[in-house]
């Protein structure tokens, strides 16, 4: 059993940052691929990106390429999400999953119903 825990959403101002965390429980986190989604009130679920198990490997939705990277710490079983450059569209509740993968496959990781794991969600509000 994996216990994700994100932190670091908040309010900002278009054009900011934030870095988002998530906290892995566990003692295989090395062995997990990571994703980041988030959900705007009133929608589906989405894609942001997701990082391989090794962290040779990122993915990211063509509307943050850019402005948002993900970055891993298996010494501390933890997943970064640094996001620049804030848009209000990027308004919603983040969360982090976790999948028992050593592959690199898109698909995979890439859609939501893969992962085993999923956090409780932060929210993060920008501003225009």
């Amino acid at each position: 059993q994996v216990q994700l825990v994100e932190s670091g959403g908040g309010l900002v101002q278009a054009g900011g940052s934030l870095r988002l965390s998530c906290a892995a429980s566990g003692r295989t986190f090395s062995s997990y691929a990571m994703g980041w989604f988030r959900q705007a009130p009133g929608k589906e679920r989405d894609f942001v990106g997701a990082i391989s198990y090794s962290g040779g490997r990122t993915y990211y939705t063509d509307s943050v390429k850019g402005r948002f990277s993900i970055s891993r710490d298996n010494a501390k079983n933890t997943v970064y999400l640094q996001m620049n450059s804030l848009k209000p569209e990027d308004t919603a509740v983040y969360y982090c999953a976790a999948k028992n993968y050593r592959g690199t496959v898109y698909s995979i990781l890439t859609t939501s119903n893969t992962y085993d794991y999923w956090g409780q969600g932060t929210q993060v509000t920008v501003s225009s």
